[in-house]
């Protein structure tokens, strides 16, 4: 398997940066962790392992599914025993990109972010990383890779080494040349529809959506990494949220108070950037997510509240969910029916089918 791409790696070498398809910048790699062969495909196998969870039936790709385009297709995601969690799995192709991980932006790394969810009592449900690590030191497989990998003995093997392998692995999932690309950067006029084209004017001009979902001169990310409130899943925080500010007022004065403890977990989830930051302007804030391959990825919102894109256009243009804290970039946007459809046209045309792969199909890098 390592032989397949192995040529790929070769080219770009232990560099800071790795080339990226039509539409999207390179792609930048942390100096203390080198991308290599042996080690994204280390970062592979674990990403696949079910063996990685408390009951033996999760792995990342429960939730990051290859044929979904690395999603699950559920309004919020599934761990062990059937759980359910209170947030939407978001893709994992161009995380790369991204200069903070999760909804609510807790992690500031890939090499963070890999290691969240193996702890989390919903998700993968262990205690803590010694099974894995036990993997890594006693599996044969495992153990040839790990040496392979950070040129050390696996007996040396720590949390930080899980981390670095699957941010690895998820560097060379990144995905691009879609049919805008083509138009915008690849000097294609006929690669959008006339409907699509008009959708792309009312996206930057009336829609105010590349406000934050940007694009730019000679690459689009269609995201600014920035965290906004736009209304979502703010009715489950009304109430009890008297019970809220009174708790936060407590924890203020010098009290040894968690506010957000008045809500239950699902409650809680929906208070977003406030639970990293402990900032009142940050209550309902989300990440921007990219618009790339949007057409796949449904359903929609940190909480997978909105089924289609015609939803999601249609939530925008009656301007979200009012709420104390609500972006004042957020208001009722008067669009037509023809612009509404146009709209989501546009939207179409940001995903690229070859990021989809067959069930079961592993895609290996530099295949997207």
């Amino acid at each position: 398997m390592i032989k397949a791409f192995i040529g790929w790696i070769i080219l770009f070498g232990p560099m800071t940066l790795m080339a990226a398809p039509l539409g999207l910048p390179e792609v930048t790699v942390p100096a203390d962790n080198p991308q290599s062969a042996a080690k994204i495909e280390l970062g592979k196998q674990l990403f696949f392992d079910k063996r990685l969870s408390a009951d033996g039936t999760v792995s990342c790709a429960s939730c990051h599914q290859p044929e979904r385009a690395f999603t699950d297709g559920r309004p919020t995601a599934v761990g062990i025993r059937g759980q359910v969690g209170p947030r939407n799995a978001p893709t994992v192709l161009n995380a790369a990109f991204y200069t903070s991980l999760f909804h609510d932006g807790r992690a500031d790394s890939l090499e963070t972010q890999a290691l969240g969810p193996l702890t989390n009592p919903i998700e993968h449900g262990l205690k803590n990383t010694q099974p894995i690590l036990a993997l890594l030191r006693n599996d044969p497989d495992y153990r040839r890779l790990f040496q392979s990998a950070f040129g050390e003995a696996p007996e040396k093997a720590q949390p930080e080494h899980i981390g670095k392998a699957i941010a690895s692995y998820e560097r060379t999932l990144v995905c691009g040349n879609t049919p805008f690309d083509r138009f915008l950067y690849g000097g294609d006029e006929t690669a959008l529809s006339e409907s699509a084209q008009r959708g792309l004017r009312i996206f930057r001009r009336k829609g105010n959506c590349a406000n934050c979902h940007e694009i730019g001169l000679n690459h689009s990310l269609f995201t600014d990494n920035r965290f906004y409130n736009l209304g979502v899943g703010f009715e489950r925080l009304k109430g009890k949220f008297t019970q809220f500010v009174s708790a936060y007022k407590q924890a203020t004065a010098g009290n040894q108070t968690d506010p957000a403890a008045v809500y239950n977990e699902r409650e809680r989830s929906e208070l977003g950037r406030f639970l990293v930051t402990g900032e009142v302007a940050d209550i309902g804030k989300f990440r921007t997510p990219t618009l790339r391959n949007i057409s796949l990825t449904g359903p929609y919102m940190h909480d997978g509240s909105q089924k289609t894109l015609e939803d999601v256009v249609e939530y925008y243009n009656q301007g979200g969910e009012k709420n104390p804290f609500l972006d004042p970039a957020i208001y009722p946007l008067h669009l037509t029916e023809q612009e509404k459809a146009d709209l989501v046209e546009f939207l179409n045309s940001l995903s690229n089918p070859a990021c989809l792969f067959r069930p079961g199909r592993f895609p290996n890098p530099g295949e997207i």
